[in-house]
């Protein structure tokens, strides 16, 4: 069972946020623990109705079998937290043999608006994902592929602040008021458009739209051979940064795909790779075959490095040959195209788990250069500095990712837990770890080695017992063999989190 996500309740004095993990009462939070909470949010979302002690249990213990007695606690422990309703009954009633229902009157207050982000000092902007205007659903790559190239080559200048791609995905689909997607995202500027591809050809509309005025800066359509597609890609980057900036600034050649097919292999690649063990092998599939069409497309090596990489770090997969492989497939990458931040940030972060760590700290710098709005770089360089003993730099890293990247992948998440425990900020981390986002992810290591150090030794257990479903072979020798450490104090505060919360030796 599962809440609508940005949904909050308000039942008597007591306003419940699931999404944020916070109970209310008169605007006071009530110190009601993730278990609490989980089963509180099921029950609410139904009011009025018998919701089933099994559903109950899935709500709170997702994936793990436990006893009917852990339910029948946690509901005690709920009730008394409660109180009496205003006529001394019960919010919680129960159902004997069969569940539990909620008996108070709720109020569905929708979602709360996210706190506007402020401007950047320099001209910001979000390319919002393009429309597919062709009668074919399989176009559909095509045009995020646009987008997301779009969104490459603004990136890459230097005067702009560019929000990333996963943020920007999110409206994709959805109707929007510019303005509010700008607060949002925290951005002025606001590139929308369409994309029609049919019989050798392509159409694009575009608008660039100050989201404060709601002017619209600039508008154009163009009506191209489909072989004129990346020409048409930097006339509308040029014609974006003129209006902004007020002078064209010509960024690098980009090493562009000479095959559309393996374009679009590559564009589909993308949104696999770090999704699970599954997914990742499509994208290996997908980008293999975009490399056997197109032998010299720089992006496809680059992404194809990524698979090699996140199969022995995250995924469980042995060490070799994946881990010489990814090394080999990014160096092709940065020497087909040396102009692509991506590639050089990819081959940096191998680099570092090859503990070449001078090698990493100039491909990363070098990734900055080309494009200072490479927020997947910012996040994983917070990785590399956090093993490396520079907490308060990997929070600082960690912090420009999200700026740039508001609704970001799961491993965000992951990313900016392992940083806030390595500060010692246990709470946090706990917090952090236990999104939706990043939740069902390797994340959960941190989070029980988190809740270890806060002395929550049952619940830290629980999440090991629960990680270890995920990743069986995980041991705490391996992770730090593999693991870029530079630091021993770091590494040891790390281990002794794991030992604390259990985590196989």
């Amino acid at each position: 069972m599962r809440v609508m996500q940005g949904s909050r309740f308000a039942f008597g004095p007591f306003v419940l946020d699931p999404g944020a993990g916070t109970l209310l009462r008169d605007q006071v939070p009530v110190a009601a623990g993730h278990r609490g909470l989980q089963l509180l949010a099921a029950l609410v979302a139904r009011p009025g109705e018998i919701v089933a002690k099994a559903e109950l249990m899935d709500a709170a213990w997702p994936g793990t079998a436990v006893e009917e007695g852990n339910l029948t606690v946690q509901i005690a422990q709920l009730r008394k937290l409660l109180g009496p309703t205003t006529n001394g009954g019960e919010w919680i009633s129960t159902v004997p043999r069969v569940g539990y229902r909620f008996a108070g009157a709720i109020e569905q207050l929708g979602d709360e608006k996210r706190q506007a982000l402020p401007l950047p000092a320099k001209p910001s902007i979000a390319v919002l994902p393009f429309a597919n205007f062709s009668n074919d659903p399989e176009q559909e790559a095509f045009a995020d592929g646009l987008t997301e190239d779009l969104i490459t080559d603004l990136s890459r200048i230097g005067g702009l602040f560019v929000i990333a791609r996963n943020s920007t995905f999110a409206y994709k689909g959805k109707a929007v008021d510019v303005r509010e997607v700008a607060r949002e995202l925290g951005v002025r500027y606001l590139l929308e458009g369409s994309a029609r591809r049919a019989a050798g050809r392509v159409r694009i509309n575009a608008q660039l739209v100050d989201a404060l005025s709601g002017e619209h800066l600039w508008a154009d359509r163009f009506d191209r051979g489909l072989e004129d597609i990346f020409a048409v890609q930097d006339e509308v980057t040029a014609k974006i940064v003129e209006a902004l900036l007020g002078r064209l600034r010509a960024p690098l050649p980009r090493n562009r795909p000479r095959n559309l097919e393996a374009y679009d292999l590559c564009v589909r690649a993308r949104n696999l790779i770090d999704v699970s063990p599954e997914t990742a092998r499509e994208a290996h599939l997908l980008l293999t075959r975009a490399l056997a069409l197109d032998p010299d497309y720089a992006e496809a090596y680059r992404w194809l490095a990524m698979n090699h990489w996140m199969g022995w770090v995250h995924w469980g997969e042995p060490i070799e040959p994946a881990r010489g492989l990814a090394l080999e497939l990014a160096r092709k990458a940065v020497a087909i195209d040396p102009n692509d931040a991506g590639c050089h940030w990819v081959l940096a972060n191998l680099l570092a788990y090859e503990r070449r760590f001078d090698e990493a700290d100039v491909g990363f710098a070098k990734a900055f250069e080309l494009d200072p709005n490479e927020a997947d770089a910012w996040a994983t360089l917070s990785d590399i500095a956090v093993l490396a003993g520079r907490v308060e730099e990997g929070l600082d890293y960690i912090s420009k990712a999200f700026r740039l990247n508001p609704f970001p992948a799961s491993w965000y998440y992951l990313t900016l837990g392992q940083a806030q425990y390595a500060a010692r900020d246990y709470e946090a981390a706990v917090e952090t770890t236990r999104r939706d986002e990043t939740y069902r992810t390797s994340s959960r290591r941190f989070l029980a080695a988190s809740l270890a150090q806060l002395g929550r030794i049952d619940e830290a257990r629980a999440e090991v017992d629960l990680f270890l479903v995920a990743n069986p072979h995980f041991t705490t020798r391996h992770w730090v063999e593999t693991e870029p450490f530079r630091d021993t104090a770091t590494l040891d505060h790390f281990v002794d989190g794991f030992r604390k919360a259990g985590l196989p030796e």
